[in-house]
């Protein structure tokens, strides 16, 4: 089937099997591995993107599912050289550490601060619920989170 994808604010066409899911339409074949691989089971939420403005777990969506539709990854986060408040807290706060989990961490926190600049630490907690960390035990990425929420609001113009 032939698909047209906006992905990152690029239109995107391609050949694909109805069967194909999301995540590997993105990895395999637009080459954005920045979106990873999990489980493939929806439990561990690594391969989290934004749908149409919301995230949705890439391994339950079929690629001919966005068709006509706007997905944001991980490489539409920052603005060329200017990394996203979400990402530049979890290079200061230390928001990773093997990586796995970051790209799906990293779009739902910027979700969760589009509709709520100043979250608190159990509404991190709650947003982050459903993605799977081995490494950090969350207190760096909830500690991320925070920063990025309160970098915006230093920067926000008055």
């Amino acid at each position: 089937m032939k698909i047209t994808v906006t992905v990152n604010g690029d239109e995107r066409t391609a050949d694909v099997e109805p069967r194909l899911l999301l995540v590997h339409f993105l990895r395999d074949t637009l080459g954005l591995t920045g979106t990873h691989w999990g489980c493939d089971t929806s439990n561990c939420g690594v391969c989290v993107v934004w749908l149409d403005g919301k995230p949705v777990k890439s391994c339950t969506v079929l690629a001919v599912m966005a068709d006509g539709h706007t997905v944001r990854t991980v490489e539409g986060l920052a603005d060329g050289a200017t990394l996203d408040p979400v990402q530049q807290g979890f290079v200061r706060c230390h928001g990773l550490q093997c990586g796995f989990c970051t790209p799906g961490m990293m779009m739902t926190a910027r979700w969760l601060l589009d509709h709520n600049p100043d979250p608190s630490e159990d509404e991190i907690r709650e947003a982050i619920s459903g993605q799977a960390c081995r490494c950090t035990g969350y207190e760096n990425i909830v500690r991320s989170v925070r920063w990025a929420a309160s970098h915006e609001r230093e920067v926000a113009p008055r």
